[in-house]
């Protein structure tokens, strides 16, 4: 087992029962006894608190892993003392629950007063060491999520609280087990905290803001670390890691992940729910089942052997299908799909498009979580602002009819006379949420929009809101009867989300059409 960096067989107190090839050369310790029935065989990971082996239990004749305390000399007698008793906590813990994604404990053998764990071999590999090689698709991270449910659940109706959930305690074993492992910080109701001085218990990217601020945790709790798991299986990124540990912390309590892009519909629903930081607002463990549940089991598609187009108003049935040549079907369908939809085949997956009205005047394309934030109302009918679910990112479109233009023709380039005519229109490019210290930064640059004059800008400035650092890419275009129309997406200007807010940004920017050019 990993720590939470994920390098090899490294980790920080935490067990690994993953069945690795024999080193090439003989350990030392190997072939030692332990208890005078388990025969040590090779190591399988090793940290600063212990080493878990792959072993034979010569009683019984089956291979087992066994933890070993590992305790550095330097440590004080209380510390030394408090991991030994995190030990036999682990082993209490594991032993009390009987659910199939919890490993099974066989043994505690004490040797010279040192509790040795003696646990079931999974074979396998762990969740961590399979997400270095790629993401998970929707199903088999719901898949995994449900497994993982459903060991957190059989430990919260035993009164424990596993408290350290990620990726490297999470094993893939053989036939498509799924086992969560390491409850060596459990916390067991009844039972006295441990605490190390100078120490923060569990992996701070993926702890629950309420246990940042030393407030008692709960089953809630758990479920935010396995919502961190899940948006970083699909996500490929860990959505609080920072470079170190007090920024990974204030991330937690601050920072508002991207919607996930690469897994819409419910387990999407499920993450963004799991994020929120009260606990009170998380989904319960039934309802994150359950939507984990509609995700690896989706409906089959009825099945069809028609396609039929209708707007082109041609009825293709199988045979049809099958006698024309691939090369004439494909142009055919390609031709259908970019005279019937302007968007198909340059939305990604997971997008939606959305016609703003007459009043607008636009069609956006964006991603499908994000919902509507300001709406078109009777005293401002030309402008609409969505966001996405975390609120992290804003998409607003305006438009300025030229009928209701009072002011003088600026007689400038493009790029000027567009951005000083909507500053004078709308108040101020700069009145938007931004304050006015430190002075915003921006310089609109000359584009084109269908062959017509247009403007660009990206503009970097503090909210009134929070005072964070935002950045926002803006597009004016100007149609053939002199209405301006304004593009703003607007994201975090620091941090992982930057590249994030930059990415949806361009995709939004090339997939914005204006009804009347």
């Amino acid at each position: 087992m990993s720590s939470s960096g994920g390098h090899g067989n490294q980790f920080d107190d935490t067990t690994s029962f993953v069945l690795q090839p024999p080193q090439p050369q003989q350990e030392f310790g190997t072939g030692r006894l332990i208890a005078g029935r388990y025969r040590l065989l090779s190591k399988l990971g090793h940290g600063g608190m212990g080493t878990v082996w792959r072993a034979k239990d010569e009683t019984v004749d089956r291979e087992v892993a066994v933890k070993e305390p590992r305790i550095p000399d330097h440590l004080p007698e209380r510390e030394r003392a408090n991991v030994f008793e995190r030990m036999r906590r682990e082993a209490r813990a594991a032993a009390r629950l009987d659910h199939p994604a919890v490993v099974n404990v066989h043994d505690v053998a004490v040797v010279d007063g040192q509790p040795w764990i003696v646990m079931e071999l999974v074979q396998g590999r762990s969740l961590g060491s399979a997400l270095e090689e790629g993401t998970l698709g929707a199903r088999e991270a719901a898949r995994i999520g449900l497994e993982v449910l459903g060991a957190l659940e059989a430990a919260h109706a035993a009164g424990i609280l596993h408290r350290d959930v990620k990726p490297d305690n999470v094993l893939l074993g053989r036939h498509d087990r799924v086992v969560l492992t390491d409850f060596g910080i459990a916390q067991i109701e009844g039972e006295t905290n441990l605490t190390d001085t100078g120490n923060f218990v569990g992996s701070p990217e993926y702890i629950a803001p309420e246990r940042v601020l030393g407030q008692r945790p709960g089953p809630a709790s758990d479920l935010w670390s396995l919502g961190v798991v899940l948006y970083a299986a699909t996500e490929g990124v860990s959505p609080f890691r920072r470079s170190n540990t007090p920024a990974t912390l204030q991330s937690v309590l601050n920072a508002t992940p991207t919607a996930p892009a690469s897994v819409p519909g419910p387990l999407a629903q499920v993450i963004t729910g799991l994020l929120q930081k009260d606990p009170a607002h998380r989904p319960n463990a039934a309802q994150v089942r359950a939507l984990l549940t509609e995700t690896a089991n989706p409906p089959a598609p009825a099945p069809t052997q028609v396609v039929q187009v209708v707007r082109r108003g041609v009825t293709l049935g199988r045979k049809a299908w099958l006698g024309i040549g691939a090369g004439v079907v494909a142009a055919a369908l390609a031709a259908y799909l970019l005279t019937a939809d302007p968007f198909a085949g340059t939305l990604p997956d997971g997008w939606k498009t959305k016609d703003l009205g007459a009043k607008v005047g636009s069609t956006i394309g964006m991603p499908a979580g994000f919902v509507v934030s300001k709406p078109t109302t009777e005293t401002d009918d030309t402008s609409v602002t969505f966001t996405d679910p975390s609120g992290a990112v804003w998409l607003t479109v305006d438009r300025d009819l030229k009928a209701d233009d009072k002011s003088n023709e600026i007689q400038e380039s493009a790029a000027a006379r567009a951005f000083a005519e909507w500053a004078t229109l709308k108040d101020g490019e700069y009145s938007w949420g931004i304050a006015d210290k430190p002075v915003p930064k921006g310089e609109p640059k000359e584009t084109t929009f269908d062959g017509r004059e247009a403007a660009e800008n990206t503009i970097s400035y503090s909210s009134t809101d929070d005072g964070q650092r935002r950045e926002a890419q803006v597009r004016y275009y100007r149609n053939g009867e002199g209405d301006m129309y304004r593009l703003w997406i607007d994201y975090p200007a620091r941090g992982y989300f930057t590249d994030e807010g930059r990415e949806i940004a361009a995709k939004v920017i090339a997939n914005w059409k204006i009804h009347q050019l």
